[in-house]
């Protein structure tokens, strides 16, 4: 797929372009209103930071699958499904990175796409809710502003970040994450069968590296993506519970995991699109 659509450098976008003496990491918020101009930076950025750390906010978890299942994988999926299925995503969270972690300079490092969410009408779990509302997400404004999730799926898909074998994506604990994105990308359902949802994923996102999955090789680790980020030592920019500044702690995590566990590579073969939790019916975990 072609990742160029032949608009002008990042120096013209003055809108999220920044000046050189600001070098704070900067997040974004995108809405309706801003999506596609957001998204003609994000095409020349991503040819050049092609590590994607990424999170999501959504609506928590309303329902639990009935029937019988396999074995505890099975019931896994299952229940992602149902709830995914029923529920719509709230925030996406995306930051970029070279291959040495390093974050664009002049620009925003981090995107936050607000989705249109109408708290009266759409399905939630309570606590979520009100954990969200607690760490600033204004329900108003994405009822009024939101992003439309078919508009933004035309621009992802032609934006140079899903289906191209070169980008890299870094999450935490992210099977309902990565099903949010699925149900947006294809406008549909997710596969019943968990084989078929991990095919979907290695299609949209061939490379995935779930910190969670990962922290699994390292001792002394353990916990959230906050406890790990303070055994390391990482400090948070932005709100915690907000799918940008969870992004941003993601990405830093996982460059500085990578070279304290992994010396500086984390090997392919065993670690990627394996997510913590979710795994395809044939998977033979090396770490059990």
């Amino acid at each position: 797929m072609s990742t160029d659509n032949g608009n002008s450098s990042l120096e013209s976008e003055p809108s999220t372009c920044l000046s050189s003496h600001d070098k704070a990491f900067q997040i974004k918020d995108v809405w309706a209103d801003n999506l596609e101009e957001e998204f003609k930076v994000i095409r020349h950025v991503v040819q050049k930071y092609n590590w994607v750390a990424m999170d999501t906010e959504f609506p928590g978890v309303v329902a639990r699958p009935v029937g019988e299942f396999r074995d505890s994988n099975d019931f896994q999926y299952r229940m992602l499904k149902c709830n995914v299925d029923l529920l719509r995503i709230i925030q996406l969270g995306i930051t970029f990175f070279d291959e040495k972690g390093n974050t664009p300079v002049d620009c925003n490092s981090t995107w936050q796409f607000n989705f249109k969410f109408e708290i009266n009408k759409d399905m939630y779990a309570q606590e979520s809710i009100m954990l969200l509302q607690n760490s600033g997400i204004q329900f108003q404004k994405h009822y009024t502003d939101g992003i439309n999730p078919l508009h933004f799926a035309e621009l992802l898909m032609t934006s140079g970040l899903v289906l191209m074998d070169n980008i890299k994506w870094i999450s935490f604990h992210s099977g309902y994450d990565f099903g949010y994105l699925l149900k947006v990308l294809t406008n549909d359902e997710l596969p019943i069968d968990i084989n078929e949802f991990f095919d979907l994923l290695k299609l949209f996102f061939p490379t995935i590296y779930d910190i969670k999955y990962l922290i699994r090789n390292c001792q002394f680790l353990g916990g959230g993506l906050q406890d790990v980020a303070e055994q390391l030592s990482i400090p948070r920019v932005g709100q915690q519970h907000q799918a940008g500044s969870d992004s941003l702690l993601t990405g830093t995590l996982f460059f500085k995991m990578r070279d304290l566990f992994f010396e500086g590579n984390i090997d392919k073969t065993k670690f990627n699109g394996i997510l913590y939790g979710l795994a395809p019916s044939d998977f033979n975990d090396s770490l059990q």
